[in-house]
């Protein structure tokens, strides 16, 4: 799909207005659904993209497999992408080639976050190890030297919160601005106060997750943008509804032998074929 401006330029013009609402994708045509219903970025989970294929969010899937998905969701969507980069797949070196990749596959700006590869977890769920800060900063430095747009946006997420504490998330999150980090994503934090002293005591653009089921109590857009959040991000929301939702469906399949019923909650043959600007319908 061609495109006239520059999809990093077109983020960062983005995030100079009201705090910007991006839901996950978990393929291009969750991403089409986002673009559809009128948000004005997607953000590529890294949950979605490992457990839409069976995987845990453990760091399984390949730095390969990963920009494969970010191609596709770039190339289908005329708005920003982020993605999550998870670690950045290894030391400064893998981290170098990760933003060349992903930077080439169309998308806006990656999140790498600071915890140990080996130990990779998702981001609410207990047995998180972090690197050092150092270590983390030296990726933040590689990784913006390593981008040729300077648009291209480079999120730093810090999941100390859960291993060392607030304040320690705090002080990585400066480090991380003074190693060249456009954007700071606190993770796990617990409580909407907690979100206020970070953002009190954080002097950059933040970015929070608004996931379900985890350690971060429900916190609407509004309140995130008056606490000062430039992003507010729901990785896993459409991807939890359309599971559900096929999982009713199912047992209805197998308990009534027809689907006659499920029809008027069925995207239709002709809104797919629209959506995905498929001509031979």
């Amino acid at each position: 799909m061609t495109k006239t401006v520059s999809q990093p330029a077109l983020l960062r013009k983005l995030l100079k207005k009201d705090t910007l609402v991006i839901p996950g994708a978990f393929n291009a045509v969750s991403a089409l659904l986002i673009e559809k219903c009128g948000f004005k970025a997607v953000y590529m989970s890294g949950a979605g993209i490992s457990n839409s294929v069976g995987l845990p969010d453990i760091g399984i899937l390949t730095r390969d497999e990963f920009v494969q998905q970010a191609e596709y969701i770039a190339n289908a969507v005329n708005i920003p992408v982020i993605a999550d980069a998870d670690t950045g797949f290894g030391g400064p070196l893998e981290v170098k080639k990760t933003v060349q990749a992903f930077e080439k596959a169309g998308v806006a700006g990656i999140q790498i976050e600071d915890q140990k590869p080996e130990a990779k977890r998702c981001g609410h769920v207990s047995g998180k190890e972090v690197i050092s800060a150092k270590a983390m900063a030296e990726k933040i430095k590689v990784a913006c030297g390593a981008r040729k747009n300077k648009d291209f946006l480079i999120i730093a997420r810090t999941d100390a919160r859960s291993v060392k504490g607030l304040d320690d998330a705090i002080e990585r999150a400066k480090i991380y601005l003074d190693a060249g980090a456009d954007m700071i994503f606190p993770e796990a934090l617990e409580s909407k106060n907690e979100f206020k002293e970070f953002a009190k005591r954080v002097n950059a653009p933040l970015m929070a997750n608004m996931t379900e089921f985890g350690k971060t109590p429900y916190i609407t857009v509004k309140e995130f943008g008056a606490m000062g959040y430039a992003i507010v991000i729901f990785p896993m929301t459409a991807f939890r509804i359309g599971m559900k939702a096929m999982e009713n469906a199912l047992f209805e399949l197998k308990n009534k032998g027809t689907q006659k019923d499920l029809l008027k909650k069925m995207q239709t043959r002709q809104e797919l074929y629209k959506l995905i600007k498929y001509e031979g319908r």
